[in-house]
């Protein structure tokens, strides 16, 4: 392994590290866990009723959206709690570096959904995209914007490699 390999994965590993004994990641995780149960009780509860006052072509693009949902809520979750074995130890951050641990692109929404779903699934929708954009964000700076390009030296990385070497100190 070459040495500017060895330190993009400390700088990751440092990286996530940090995230996950964070604030933000508190919060990110209880928004996150909150809204998996708040989307498992209405599919349960008014949306199954929502859906049955659905036209069976609507009430088809309702199961479709649904289904693109719930995926999407799991990706979340799988995200957060990764970070959160992480924190707790359960974890290394160098393998939740992993890129099976990454998030996948969003689908495309559906023009025609706005129109026709019921309200409560609608704003389940946005506010799940919401929330996987901003973690989608968060893993794209985490994990590869903390990639530097090869060749390129990061000053401040390179003068707390220095000091941590003059200290005897651990990367």
């Amino acid at each position: 392994m070459s040495e500017s390999t060895a330190n993009s994965i400390n700088m990751r590993v440092h990286v996530v590290r940090d995230f996950a004994s964070s604030d933000l990641f508190d919060r990110t995780f209880k928004e996150g866990m909150a809204l998996v149960e708040e989307t498992a009780g209405y599919l349960d509860g008014d949306g199954r009723r929502d859906s049955r006052l659905l036209s069976r072509e609507d009430a088809l693009l309702y199961a479709g959206e649904s289904m693109r949902l719930t995926t999407r809520l799991m990706q979340i979750a799988s995200w957060l709690l990764v970070q959160r074995a992480v924190r707790e130890g359960d974890m290394e951050a160098s393998d939740a570096c992993d890129d099976k641990y990454r998030l996948s692109p969003l689908a495309s929404e559906s023009a025609e959904a706005a129109q026709v779903l019921p309200n409560g699934l609608l704003s389940l929708l946005d506010r799940s995209n919401r929330l996987y954009e901003r973690i989608s964000h968060m893993d794209k700076r985490m994990f590869i914007d903390a990639e530097p390009e090869q060749g390129a030296v990061n000053p401040v990385i390179s003068q707390l490699q220095r000091l941590q070497s003059a200290f005897g100190l651990e990367a």
